[in-house]
Formats: C-alpha cells, structure tokens, sequence
C-alpha cells in the first residue's frame, strides 16, 4: 500500500508530490493523460508560486528562460490611460513576476520528482474509488491498488471530487473566452503586458518566452458560438486590429488556440475522511490576475507538510483539519477579488465602463496604487494568523510586530558551522529555528526535536539581521509557527497546536 496517491500531474499533483517525497514519504502520482502537456492556459509565476518552488527545489532555471514583466499599460477608446508599473523590488516584493507556460513549470517539478525517486504514472485513467477507516481502494483500468490518503489534484472535473462526494457549487462568470499563442511582431514592447478596452470587449496581450511570440486573449462577442480553432484567431486578430490598429498580417505562425468559460467555484470541503482536494479540483476562477496556479502551489506546500507529519506519527489526523482552515478562506478572497477584477475590466454595465475607465484604469497610474496592487498580486501577504496555528487573543502583538501565521521573510541566515544562507533555502521538507546570535537555542532544538520525532527534520539559523530576544520556528512553508523565548512555551505550542507528545522524557528542560 503506497503512503500517498496523487491523482493528477499539473503543478499542483507535482508540487505535493516533491514535498512528501523530499519528506521521506513513499508517494505515487498517477495521470489519466498519455503524455505531458505542452500547452496551457496558465502563464503567470507571481514571486510566492516562485519562491514555493524555490523552497521545493524545483524552480531552476525558470527565472532565467521566463519574461520578466515590467509594466501592464492599459489603453481605453484606443489611448494609453495607465502604465502600472510592476516587479519592482519593495520592502515585501524582491522577486519578480514571470510570464512563462504552465507546462514549463510542470516540466521543472517533473525533473525534481524525478531526482527524488518518483516518475509520473502516465495513462492512468482513475475508475472508482472506495475508502474506510484504513485506507482508500482505488481501481484504474488493469491494474487495482489501495493507498492510506489519496489527494485529487485532478482539475476543474476532479473524479477523485466526485468520487468522495463533495459538491462544487459556484457561478459562469464570463460564458465564453477566446486565446491563442502565436508568433507575431507586434508594436509594443516586450516585458509590457498590453491591455485594449472598448465599451464592453477588452483584449490582451502577454509576451511569452521564444521568438516574438505573444498571447492573445479575449471574451467572445456576446451570443456567438464557439469558433473553433480556425475562428478563434481569426475572431483575435480581429479583435487586435479593432483596438490597436495592428494589421492583422503580422500574426504569423498559431502555436495552439482554445476557448473556456471562467467559472467560479469552491469545494464545500477539502477533505473527506482520507480524500483530499487541492489546487482546481478545490476551487477555479478567473485567469485575470495570475493566481490561480499560484494557488494551487500554495495549496500543495500547505498540505505536503502537514500530510507528511501525520503519516511519520509526529502528529494526530487532526492536523490535516488545518489545511482546509488555512487554506480554503484564501481561496475564497481569490475567486471575490478574481470575479471582481474580471467584471471590472470587461464592463459588464454601463456604470461599471464609467467607473473602469474614469476611476479605477486613472488610478493604477498612482505610485502607492501600484504597489498596493503589486503586492496584493505578489500573495506575498497572505497570512495563517486567523487559522487554528494563528495568533490567539491572548497573544496578539501590537501592529509591526511579527505573529504566529506571518509569512517569515527570506532573511540570510548563518549555519551552526558558520558557513552562510538564506531561510527559504533551508525550508521545504525542513522546519528551521532561528536562534538570535547571542542565544543559545540548543533547550529550544532539544524540545522540539522530541516533539518532531526522527522523521522531521529541523535546521538551527542564526539570522543575520538586527538582533531580537525571541526564538522563532518556522514551518517548512515559510510561515512563523511559534516566536518566544521560554521552551515551557515552545513545548506547550506543540501539545497544544500540533497536538504532537514527547517521544522521549526531557532532561534538564531550560525555561
């Protein structure tokens, strides 16, 4: 019986896979499709789907052999309104957004599975599921096997969704949505995402890495059929001369076309017992933004960890509740903000082309506008404090102060030999304790390393930054777990959060 099924290998099926098999945990990852994909929908690596990978081993070269975007200009009637500058480093932000294919990323975490000992199970059509209290049966066309958890990282039509029955009730935000890849020479620049509105239509266009090819993108006109691939670039090329004035001649070579509807749903729950949702198969929403693969990067780090835990025995099942509590209200704010945005810019009323084109598209020309919108896009500032690992009442901090839940940043650190790194290097299958110089934190590892048992890996980091008083954990997804100075608190935060007991008798506990 293999420790962990993961039906479905898209970013989200191969992220999770690499951090339960770089935590030791025996994994499978089973694909209906024959081979993997070359094109997709997704194209946006924002810096927290970025640095998941960093953390996970996985991101490479991608940085390298991406587009790096410095603006999205906006034009209305035909005229420029609003450059929004983006991937400028602020105090938050210091990694850039990338314009790239979902099936590079893929690609990148393929390789990494493949150094840790797992390959993609390719034509593996999943048949039916059936679970009980020690493990779930799963049956795939000529071959049956079971598995103690089984994860669907399956998409939008998730089987693995239907099988455990959990509904998926949502909305159409937009019925019919046009984009194609193609090669052209288009007159604007190329780190520049260029955006046209007219009344009720918009289109788009992104820069995609290889020789001059672009992304077109637009909402079919209202009422017309789905055109096919033929009509599909025809309808955006179209569409590029009505707004830009661009002769349609200049769209040389169609790399791959498609049509979809933007849909908004969320799973009613992301577990059933020992079936878990991640990724599409938990929640879709509009592309507009760029979060939804991050998301999914996001959903799988969160629950590679705690999945981890639970099966070494360091913690109860209980623990996997924290992965929905954390994980699913955020998903949530990503389809209100991501519908919002869509019906924003599309216009769907005439009250709301006034507002677009009056108010809103003047505004993201505004210095504090931008950097608000960056780094909101970033999900850099996507927090647990709420969750049940979060801050309690009775330990809330005043404001500027870090809290259980914050995202830890990306500090450089000091090895206990003293050679030199950074935080997010050290996390991914590893949680790491940051110690202050003047500290010694060896109480502080001894507690938590019996709480963590054998299989949890943990990294003491002297961080090389202002000196503080407080001894800080860090999860391996880069949020703080715990901040304090006693190890009676330290060790009551793990029998009281992670619900985890001592493997051995502490001697000479320091408090």
């Amino acid at each position: 019986m293999s420790s962990v099924v993961i039906v479905g290998a898209g970013p989200t099926g191969l992220a999770l896979a690499c951090g339960l098999a770089a935590a030791g945990v025996p994994v499978r990852v089973v694909e209906k499709r024959d081979e993997p994909a070359t094109t997709s929908r997704a194209l946006g690596l924002q810096p927290r789907g970025a640095e998941v990978l960093d953390r996970l081993g996985a991101l490479a070269d991608l940085p390298e052999r991406s587009v790096r975007i410095s603006r999205v200009v906006t034009h209305v009637d035909g005229r420029q309104m609003a450059s929004l500058l983006v991937g400028r480093p602020t105090k938050l932000v210091t990694r850039p957004g990338l314009l790239m294919s979902q099936a590079d990323v893929e690609s990148a975490l393929r390789q990494r599975l493949s150094t840790l000992g797992v390959e993609v199970e390719w034509g593996k059509e999943l048949l039916s599921v059936a679970q009980d209290a020690s493990g779930v049966a799963l049956a795939f066309p000529g071959e049956d096997f079971s598995a103690s958890w089984l994860v669907g990282c399956d998409g939008a039509h998730s089987l693995v969704r239907k099988a455990a029955g959990i509904d998926f009730p949502g909305v159409s935000v937009i019925e019919n949505f046009l984009l194609a890849d193609v090669q052209a020479d288009l007159p604007v620049p190329a780190d520049t995402v260029s955006v046209w509105l007219r009344a009720n239509s918009m289109l788009g266009a992104f820069p995609l890495p290889g020789d001059h090819v672009w992304r077109l993108m637009a909402p079919a006109r209202p009422g017309a059929t789905s055109p096919g691939a033929e009509g599909t670039v025809e309808e955006l090329t179209r569409q590029l001369h009505q707004h830009a004035g661009v002769d349609p001649s200049v769209v040389g070579r169609v790399l791959w076309s498609s049509t979809f509807r933007i849909h908004r749903r969320l799973a009613s729950t992301y577990r059933r017992d020992r079936i878990l949702l991640a990724g599409d198969a938990a929640h879709i929403h509009s592309p507009f933004g760029g979060q939804g693969m991050n998301t999914g990067l996001a959903d799988a780090e969160n629950l590679a960890w705690k999945l981890a835990m639970v099966i070494h025995g360091a913690v109860p099942g209980a623990l996997l509740d924290t992965y929905e509590a954390e994980r699913r209200p955020i998903a949530q704010e990503v389809l209100a903000s991501t519908s919002s945005l869509t019906r924003m810019v599309v216009g769907d009323t005439p009250l709301a082309r006034a507002a677009r084109d009056r108010v809103f598209v003047p505004l993201m020309n505004r210095p504090i506008v931008q950097r608000l919108i960056w780094e909101q896009s970033s999900q850099l500032k996507i927090h647990y404090r709420r969750g049940p690992l979060g801050t309690r009442l009775t330990e809330l901090r005043p404001p500027g102060i870090p809290q259980a839940g914050d995202r830890v940043p990306d500090v450089p650190c000091t090895h206990p030999d003293g050679s030199s790194t950074r935080l997010h290097a050290e996390l991914g299958a590893s949680w790491a304790l940051l110690v202050p110089a003047h500290r010694d934190g060896e109480a502080h590892r001894a507690v938590a390393e019996r709480h963590f048992g054998p299989n949890i890996r943990l990294t003491p980091l002297t961080p090389s930054t202002a000196p503080s008083r407080h001894v800080t954990l860090v999860r391996p997804d880069g949020h703080m777990a715990w901040r304090g100075q006693s190890t009676a608190s330290l060790d009551t935060w793990f029998r009281t959060r992670l619900g985890t007991t001592m493997h051995h008798t502490p001697e000479n506990e320091d408090t």
